[in-house]
């Protein structure tokens, strides 16, 4: 996975989906863009601002986690 400063809000975003090539590129994909049009459906890195962004619980939890063990 790349990593957040690359990546910017799509890193931290719970519509956000990783899909990865044949070749082993790998895409972040927004669930969100299915349903809103104003999104794009693979955004261009790093996103530094988004009017679909909703912080993914789960993953900034486990940020935290990790922090806490350094």
């Amino acid at each position: 996975m790349l990593d957040s400063k690359r990546v910017g809000l799509c890193a931290r975003c719970a519509h956000n989906r990783i899909t990865t090539n044949r070749r082993g590129s790998q895409f972040y994909l927004c669930g969100l863009a299915m349903t809103d049009p104003r999104l794009r459906k693979y955004p261009s890195l790093p996103v530094l601002r988004c009017e679909g962004f909703e912080l993914d619980v789960q993953s900034n939890n486990q940020g935290r986690e990790n922090e806490s063990h350094e």
